[in-house]
């Protein structure tokens, strides 16, 4: 089969390209080296981002799909770009959490760095110009964001992802704090994961130090953001028994 062609830009994101090609049923995911924090408010570069989130984003989607968990990647095409499957998104982040930081600490009072008794399954509003508000099964329900057949897969979906990158990670010594997917549908209706998993999209801390390697070195201007980028690349990629 030949090689899908790049088309028009369809969207242009804060740290994504996603491309048309000359296959209605494949576009091509570019990613950028730009950062942003807090709704956009702090912007800046972090060098070789776009390289590393296409790494790993490409070798996690392989390894998960060996799990049986479906998703958007075909096949990686250059050093920052893979091809993907047209998925009709759903405008819903999901977030699952492990050990209590960020957001979850300011709302709730909760000690920072506390293991959770188990897993926290939360749902965003995906839209910027709202600053993406929390919301909750009803809402998508009602919104016809999601049925409820749908609603359950990404649901049995992300604690299935959940339970295979925990292990993953860990025996990369990693801990995944906490993380955000996003899903939508193949051309059968069939429900996949999306976007990337990279650290702008997921905390890592070291297992031993608890040292942060992700995005909130670049938000909490914590230094060192290009070396831990690098660093998570170079230990996903770590063949380990």
């Amino acid at each position: 089969m030949k090689e899908a062609k790049k088309k028009n830009k369809l969207y242009e994101g804060k740290a994504k390209i996603v491309y048309e090609t000359d296959n209605e049923d494949i576009y091509i995911q570019e990613f950028k080296d730009d950062a942003t924090a807090g709704d956009g408010a702090k912007k800046g570069k972090i060098k070789s981002k776009g390289i590393v989130n296409n790494q790993v984003s490409g070798h996690l989607f392989t390894y998960l799909e060996s799990y049986h968990v479906p998703t958007h990647f075909i096949k990686t095409l250059s050093d920052r770009a893979m091809f993907i499957k047209k998925l009709e998104m759903i405008p819903i982040e999901v977030v699952m959490r492990n050990i209590a930081t960020g957001s979850l600490v300011k709302r709730y009072g909760v000690e920072e760095g506390k293991e959770l008794e188990q897993p926290i399954l939360e749902y965003y509003l995906k839209d910027d110009a709202k600053h993406d508000p929390m919301i909750n099964e009803d809402h998508i329900l009602s919104f016809g964001h999601a049925d409820a057949e749908e609603l359950k897969q990404i649901q049995r979906l992300t604690k299935k992802i959940n339970a295979v990158l925990k292990s993953f990670f860990y025996r990369r010594n990693m801990l995944l704090v906490d993380f955000k997917l996003e899903y939508g549908r193949y051309k059968n209706g069939k429900i996949c994961l999306g976007d990337e998993i990279s650290p702008d999209t997921c905390r890592f801390w070291d297992v031993e130090t608890n040292e942060k390697l992700d995005k909130d070195r670049f938000r909490q201007d914590l230094g060192k953001v290009e070396e831990a980028y690098q660093e998570v690349l170079k230990r996903v990629l770590k063949t380990v028994n």
